[in-house]
């Protein structure tokens, strides 16, 4: 979402991501990836996380579910996607062609405010991203040879690939513009 915000803000949407973690570590979150949308905090999940009904109850942690959904300037919901847990995303594709076809007048959305970063004992460092999500594809591939479920980790494995080419963008925007 951080490489396609402009797509969205021509789409007529206001992006805010929202989660349970605290506001200093959206700050870090939102320095380190340098987001140009918000990130909101429900650490109580009363705000938003559970009246959108998106709490992964069988996850310990009380994660939120992954979700997109958009709202129309009346207010209705006109598209939800739900993912199954942290480590599924639906593509933004879906997304931006609900918003489209509510033929909205562009947004304009300032940059979100940096905030006290406070990136919380286990962040990960920008830099060990790409190493990650390599990490993660090759551990999903295994498992789903051992499994037989191919197709599941074919698909998360591709998941992955995306987030680290995304990761490999944000790297050369971050350093663009430091320079």
């Amino acid at each position: 979402m951080a490489l396609r915000h402009n797509e969205y803000l021509e789409a007529g949407a206001v992006v805010a991501a929202i989660d349970v973690d605290s506001p200093g570590q959206h700050a870090a979150m939102v320095e380190k990836l340098n987001l140009p949308f918000p990130m909101l905090s429900d650490p109580d999940r009363t705000l938003a996380v559970g009246p959108y009904g998106l709490m992964d109850l069988d996850d310990p942690r009380g994660l939120a579910i992954p979700a997109t959904i958009v709202i129309d300037p009346n207010g209705a919901e006109v598209l939800r996607l739900v993912s199954r847990d942290y480590a599924d995303r639906y593509p933004e594709d879906d997304a931006l062609a609900v918003l489209r076809d509510l033929a909205l007048p562009p947004a304009g959305q300032p940059a979100p405010s940096q905030g006290n970063p406070d990136p919380g004992p286990r962040a990960m460092p920008f830099g060990d991203l790409r190493t990650y999500f390599r990490g993660a594809k090759f551990g999903a591939k295994a498992m789903g040879l051992r499994s037989g479920e191919t197709d599941e980790a074919d698909r998360f494995g591709a998941l992955m690939d995306q987030y680290s080419t995304d990761v490999t963008t944000m790297y050369r925007i971050i350093r663009d513009s430091r320079e």
